[in-house]
């Protein structure tokens, strides 16, 4: 019985992590507006596990906005990353304002720019969100996903995750 949601539960996700695909190749970080201290803010520090290979990027979101998350969409609270794949794999967003926020995370084994699914929504390359948040029937809400961030750095430990 429980077998039946995996094809909804994966275009779900599918539909949703595309999102974090949108703008990737933007300028990493998010400008400061006038008058923001651009030092402002603390680190979160994302330790990456269980990749199952080095292949493209990894594509790296941070939001506070829970209406932006996990599609990532531009906003005053969000952030972005790629790097390279690689093991082990440290992210860093930099000068992130006390809040309550969430990340979401995409392998992009071919560096494609998009999710690449299998039957049209099962996602083929990894996933991942902040506190190891579960996917049912769908990406997790940000509440699931989300941790504070105060005036100390912020240490995250997020497993990516594969249907095939």
């Amino acid at each position: 019985m429980r077998h039946r949601s995996r094809p909804i539960a994966a275009l779900s996700l599918s539909l949703a992590c595309a999102g974090l695909l949108v703008g990737a190749s933007a300028p990493q970080g998010v400008k400061p507006q006038q008058g923001q201290n651009p030092e402002q803010g603390v680190s979160v520090t994302v330790k990456v596990t269980d990749l199952r290979n080095t292949k493209g990027v990894v594509r790296a979101c941070i939001t506070g906005d829970p209406k932006h998350f996990p599609k990532c969409k531009d906003g005053a609270l969000t952030k972005r990353l790629t790097m390279p794949a690689a093991s082990p794999l440290t992210l860093v967003f930099t000068n992130v304002a006390p809040g309550h926020y969430a990340i979401g995370l995409i392998h992009d084994e071919d560096n494609n720019g998009k999710l690449d699914r299998a039957l049209l929504m099962m996602p083929k390359e990894g996933y991942g969100f902040s506190r190891d948040a579960k996917v049912v029937m769908g990406p997790p809400k940000f509440e699931a996903a989300a941790f504070d961030v105060g005036t100390e750095p912020v240490q995250q430990t997020i497993r990516m995750r594969y249907w095939f």
